[in-house]
């Protein structure tokens, strides 16, 4: 892993931003046969927003229709397999594909009419999804609440162990000559006549025809020298999430319930989650925080009362304004491309964003999946 930019001068492409999406793309770019790929971290790789997360695959799990943005999440969600497979091939890491599948569980009146619209109009789709009565949720689950009354399991909403991935990631990207930049702070864009030139950053400038934004929810903070920046508000959202140990393991399915979420981990662990807070760039985790995401999770799964908490963390989600996220290039300066404000979803939409963004980036036709999301609809 490079720590200097001081021997680097120039680059093919420029990727701001370490985290999973930044080095998904930085890979895809890679594995291309782009030859000259710098990608700049502020900090480690994977350690802001990916860290944090969830891992849930769950695109299914929170849809009321079939838009744009499901199609997005879906088809991204489909790539898991066998970018799963790609990279322990690659780096020998298991980054802890489950696909043990998804509850979501109803708890009053209000929450079964919810999930029987979910439950009709997915299955009028042909989406894989099954509808369980109290009982079938408790013989799949047993530990899950005696208040159930009915439950919707989507077979295909999987979960990824998001830390070993961005782990993969990294090692995956050393491997393929990605030159990574860390502990290193890009200050400001540098565009002439209507173009990219390259970065300014902490520890010197790059020259690069090419730069990716993939600076989460720090994407903003970024201005340009010479032509303007296009104004794309990118807001942080702040998530706590909590960690309890439960041995023996009370779960195997991701767990949901209207008010969050628990995802059984392999070796125990169970994370709970998760607060939506517009609180800036504040990665405090609170009181409040911590009370109301331990009285979801003892909703859904009472017998947590006895499981030790060993952990409680937050990470800032990038939101756009809309919510959706900005992908692709902008019209308005040459060789700048987005890839931010996946939201509550970066780690679902990383395997699709890697593929969508390095097609567009060497020059290979757009899919049809990336025009809802370009940043020139600001």
């Amino acid at each position: 892993m490079v720590k200097e930019l001081s021997e680097l001068r120039t680059a093919d492409v420029v990727i701001v931003g370490g985290g999973i999406i930044g080095l998904t793309i930085a890979r895809a770019l890679a594995k291309r046969g782009a030859r000259d790929v710098v990608l700049i971290e502020k900090d480690q790789p994977g350690l802001e927003a990916s860290w944090a997360a969830g891992g849930i695959l769950g695109p299914q799990a929170e849809a009321d229709q079939i838009d744009d943005f499901f199609r997005l999440a879906c088809a991204s969600r489909d790539l898991y397999s066998s970018f799963a497979d790609s990279l322990k091939e690659e780096t020998g890491m298991d980054v802890e594909l489950d696909k043990t599948g998804t509850l979501y569980l109803g708890f009053t009146a209000d929450d079964e009419r919810e999930l029987r619209q979910r439950y009709e109009w997915q299955a009028s789709e042909g989406l894989p999804v099954e509808w369980l009565s109290r009982g079938e949720a408790r013989k799949l689950e047993p530990n899950i609440s005696r208040k159930t009354r009915c439950a919707l399991r989507f077979p295909c909403d999987w979960q990824v162990e998001n830390r070993r991935l961005a782990e993969a990631l990294v090692k995956a990207n050393e491997k393929l000559g990605v030159r990574l930049i860390t502990e290193c702070e890009v200050k400001a864009l540098r565009a002439e006549d209507g173009r990219v030139a390259g970065v300014e950053s902490s520890s010197g400038s790059i020259s690069a025809p090419v730069v990716v934004l993939a600076a989460g929810a720090w994407t903003s903070l970024i201005p340009s020298t010479g032509t303007p920046l296009p104004k794309i508000d990118i807001e942080p959202v702040r998530g706590q999430m909590l960690c309890f140990e439960a041995l023996p393991p009370i779960a195997q399915h991701v767990l949901y319930s209207s008010w969050g979420y628990l995802v059984p981990r392999r070796d125990g662990r169970i994370l709970a989650g998760s607060t939506t807070e517009f609180v800036g760039f504040d990665k405090d985790v609170t009181i409040d925080g911590v009370s109301e995401i331990r009285a979801m999770a003892l909703e859904i799964a009472p017998l947590l009362d006895d499981s030790p908490l060993i952990d409680s963390w937050s990470g800032l989600r990038p939101c756009a304004q809309d919510g959706l996220p900005v992908l692709g290039p902008h019209e308005e300066l040459e060789g700048l491309f987005y890839a931010t404000a996946h939201y509550r979803n970066g780690i679902l939409l990383a395997p699709i964003t890697g593929e969508l963004i390095a097609d567009v980036v060497t020059g290979l036709p757009a899919s049809p999946l990336i025009d809802a999301f370009s940043p020139n609809r600001f």
